[in-house]
Parts: structure tokens; C-alpha cells; sequence
């Protein structure tokens, strides 16, 4: 990987978590009015750079590169979806390490039973320490494996960790989808970047219009409470994107996955020092496992 490149993905990385952590601090809001409004600010705010791209770059875009564009949008909207549904169930740094780190387990899965690949044993290792990390970051604070809880009027106070590893489950299938997706938009079929990691905004802007427009009040008081949420969520993830498809237009992909991958532990320590979560020891333990078997898999 060259420094250019890696400077992109760690500036992606600080940029992602980030913006997940917006995302959590909204996510009491509705899922659907939060990306909504990320989605209309984002569309809105990247117009101008994705006009200069087209106007400079004049790129041909036969009809396979608009199909992708639009799968993009498809796959993207499910992301957002389930990763604000995982949010209000469960902890940032719950939730966005197994979202992120169920993704990359399911794309050397997927190598492996529909490509053929054959992983070596320090690939199979690191598959490994990507479950142990992702089943270890999934344990509710204080209750042992295995126990059951026992005080029926404790329950309610538990927090909805199984569901919230199952919406982070979801994400990261999507995370999976639209990585390899977007992949081959880049590269084979040579769409630009800027324009790829773009045409999710505007897909979703129009796809949940209908949705968020019965309900203007709520969509209004969203606005109100969470504007600097909204306004820099849709400055970084763009942004975060853009950067990652940059490095992959120029770099292998085995070497920018697992390096983006890094802002699991940056979204694990956000998750402690703002959000005041708990369990900081173990949740980092997990993530540094998820980030290493990550890097095993990509070089073993």
C-alpha cells in the first residue's frame, strides 16, 4: 500500500467512526427521519464537488454503470437502515464493531464458498479471532455465558443485547454487499468514485420521502434536536466513502479492507469517552481481535 493511500484510509477511518457516532447520538429519533435528513444535507452538500467531477472528467456511463449506481443506493438504504436500528438497541461500541467486523467474516466467506479460494492457516486464524471477537464484544455486561437470568423484574433493565448483535448481524451482511459491489463499479466497469460513493444520497433522499413526509412534525423536531448530528454525519460519510473508493480504484483490495478496519477500535473508544459506555477492557480486547483477524485474512 502506498503512504497515499494509507493516509486515505486512516483519514476515512477517523471520519467513519465518527459519523457513527452521530448516528448513535440520533438514534432515538426514528431511523428513517435521520437518514433522511442526512441523506437531502449529504445530496445537497456533495452536488457541487460530484458536477465538477462529471463536468472535468466527462465519464461514460453505459447502462451496467447506472444499474450499479442505483444497487448501490439499494444496498446502501439497508445499511443505514439496520445500523440506526442497531444503534437504538444497543451500545456504539457494541454495535459498530460487529456490524463492521461481521462484514469483512462474510466477504472471506463468501472468496472461499463461491470463488473456490483456499485459505492458508494463518487466514483460517484469523477468521477465527474475527468470530471469538464478534461473539466476546456481543456478552452482556455482568452475565456470565451461559447463565439465565433469574429475577424476572432485572430483565427489563438488561439491555436488548441479543437483538442488537442480530441488527449489527444485518448490517454487516450489507457492509459485505456493497463493498464487493461498489468494487467492480470502480474498477471493472471504471465509474468514478466521487460519483459511486455519491449515488447512495440521493436514492435514499428519494426512497424515504414518502415515508418521512406523513409525519412533517416529527420530521421537524428531528431537525431541531439532532441539525449538527445531521449536518456533520452527512459531511463524513460521504467523505469516509469517497476516500476508501479512492484508495480502491489504485490499491488491492486485500490491502484497504482490513486497513480501513481501524475505526472499529477508534468507534470503540469514542463509544467509551463521550457516550460513557461500559465494559471498555473487553469491548477493546474484542475489537482488537476483530482488526487482527481482519489483517490475517486479507495477508494470510
Amino acid at each position: 500500500m502506498s503512504p497515499f493511500a494509507l493516509v486515505l484510509i486512516l483519514v476515512a477511518a477517523v471520519a467513519h467512526a465518527t459519523w457513527n457516532l452521530f448516528s448513535k447520538q440520533a438514534a432515538t429519533t426514528g431511523a428513517v427521519f435521520f437518514i433522511w435528513l442526512l441523506a437531502v444535507a449529504a445530496s445537497g452538500l456533495y452536488a457541487p464537488v460530484v458536477a465538477v467531477v462529471a463536468v472535468a472528467g466527462h465519464p461514460h456511463l453505459a447502462g451496467l454503470n447506472w444499474v450499479f449506481l442505483v444497487g448501490t443506493g439499494v444496498l446502501e438504504a439497508g445499511y443505514f437502515l439496520f445500523l440506526q436500528f442497531g444503534y437504538r438497541k444497543g451500545d456504539l461500541s457494541l454495535v459498530y464493531p460487529v456490524g463492521r467486523g461481521t462484514g469483512a467474516l462474510l466477504a472471506a466467506l463468501a472468496g472461499i464458498v463461491l470463488l473456490g479460494e483456499r485459505p492458508g492457516p494463518v487466514a483460517l486464524a484469523g477468521i477465527g479471532c474475527i468470530v471469538a471477537g464478534i461473539i466476546a464484544i456481543g456478552i452482556p455486561i455482568g452475565i456470565p455465558v451461559g447463565s439465565r437470568a433469574t429475577d424476572a423484574a432485572e430483565a427489563p433493565t438488561r439491555p436488548p443485547v441479543a437483538m442488537a448483535v442480530a441488527l449489527a448481524l444485518c448490517t454487516g451482511a450489507f457492509i459485505a454487499g456493497y463493498t464487493i459491489w461498489d468494487k467492480y463499479a470502480v474498477t471493472d466497469l471504471r465509474t468514478p468514485p466521487m460519483l459511486q460513493g455519491y449515488a447512495a444520497f440521493p436514492f435514499m433522499a428519494l426512497a424515504f420521502a414518502p415515508l418521512v413526509m406523513r409525519d412533517t412534525q416529527r420530521l421537524a423536531r428531528v431537525w431541531r434536536e439532532f441539525r449538527r448530528q445531521v449536518i456533520a454525519a452527512a459531511v463524513l460519510a460521504p467523505l469516509a466513502y469517497v476516500l476508501v473508493l479512492v484508495a480502491l480504484s489504485f490499491s488491492a483490495v486485500s490491502a484497504i479492507a482490513p486497513a480501513r478496519e481501524v475505526s472499529i477500535l477508534f468507534g470503540v473508544v469514542l463509544g467509551r469517552r463521550l457516550l460513557g459506555e461500559g465494559g471498555m477492557a473487553r469491548k477493546l480486547t474484542a475489537a482488537a481481535a476483530i482488526v487482527a483477524g481482519i489483517v490475517a485474512v486479507a495477508f494470510g
